[in-house]
C-alpha cells in the first residue's frame, strides 16, 4: 500500500469521525454547523499541507533521479570518449 494512500484514509477517517462526532453531541444546531465548518477548514487546511508535503517530495526525488542520471550519462560519455582514444592508440 502507496504512503498516499495510508494519508488519505487516515485524513477521510478523521474526517469522518470528527463530523459524526459533532453530529451527535447535544447542541444547538448553530453551534453544530459552526462546528462543522470549523472542522472541514481544519481538514481542508490539513489536506492542503499533506498534498503539498507530497509534491515537495515527489519533486526532491525527480530532481535526485534526474541528477543521477545526468551523473551516469556524463560517466557513460567520459568512459566511450576513453575507449575510442585507446582504439585509436591502438590501431596508429
Amino acid at each position: 500500500m502507496s504512503a498516499g494512500k495510508i494519508i488519505t484514509g487516515v485524513l477521510v477517517g478523521a474526517a469522518v469521525g470528527s463530523i459524526l462526532g459533532v453530529l451527535f453531541a447535544p447542541d444547538k444546531g448553530s453551534k453544530t454547523r459552526k462546528k462543522l465548518l470549523k472542522q472541514q477548514n481544519d481538514f481542508k487546511d490539513s489536506l492542503k499541507d499533506k498534498i503539498n508535503d507530497f509534491v515537495e517530495e515527489i519533486s526532491e526525488q525527480y530532481e535526485n533521479v534526474k541528477s543521477h542520471a545526468t551523473d551516469m550519462f556524463e560517466n557513460g560519455k567520459s568512459k566511450a570518449g576513453s575507449v575510442k582514444a585507446d582504439a585509436k592508440h591502438s590501431l596508429s
